[in-house]
């Protein structure tokens, strides 16, 4: 090999223990998720509701605007979307480095460490396809129910504002007559 071959194959060799930490960390966030959806499932199911983020925030700032609640409501969902689109890349970054070494192992006639190196292939694009899926599913269901909570919101505003508007009409009127 060259000097620029080795150099990236250093380069590649130094990020596979970094990429498979942030894989197994991504996958344990995923079960984690999955888990706080199942929880608010049940929430929904046996209170008839779940926890509401949006009523949360509007507690702690009741005069949010609604680019605020909206911005609120991207938030929520910001990471799980992170994961379930960073983790297939990951996954195939943490494939692809160990195929060098396993294709070397096979050219040597050894074939036990190909088989070592294709086991941590396949075992990080497993993991990482599992939590790209188990947070894409949970994101779409929270962005789901976040906008079911975040319209609800902004109508009982629009009808706050209204019935507002129609009593200071009233107000005005009696004062005029």
């Amino acid at each position: 090999m060259n000097g620029i071959e080795s150099f990236l194959y250093e380069i590649s060799k130094f990020f596979l223990a970094p990429v498979l930490v942030l894989l197994c960390a991504m996958f344990v966030y995923a079960l984690f998720c999955m888990g706080m959806l199942l929880f608010d499932v049940a929430l929904r199911t046996f209170r008839g509701q779940g926890r509401q983020p949006i009523h949360q925030f509007l507690r702690s700032r009741p005069t949010a605007s609604q680019d605020d609640l909206e911005l609120h409501v991207l938030k929520q969902i910001e990471l799980q979307r992170i994961v379930s689109r960073i983790a297939p890349m990951l996954g195939l970054v943490a494939t692809m480095i160990p195929m060098g070494p396993a294709l070397i192992a096979v050219s040597a006639g050894n074939a036990q460490g190909m088989a070592q190196d294709l086991v941590v292939a396949f075992a990080a694009v497993i993991v990482a396809l599992l939590s790209a899926a188990i947070t894409y599913v949970v994101q779409l269901v929270r962005k789901r129910w976040l906008l079911e909570e975040l319209g609800q919101v902004l109508d009982r505003r629009t009808d706050m504002h209204n019935a507002a508007d129609t009593e200071t009409v009233h107000t005005l009127g009696a004062a005029h007559a």
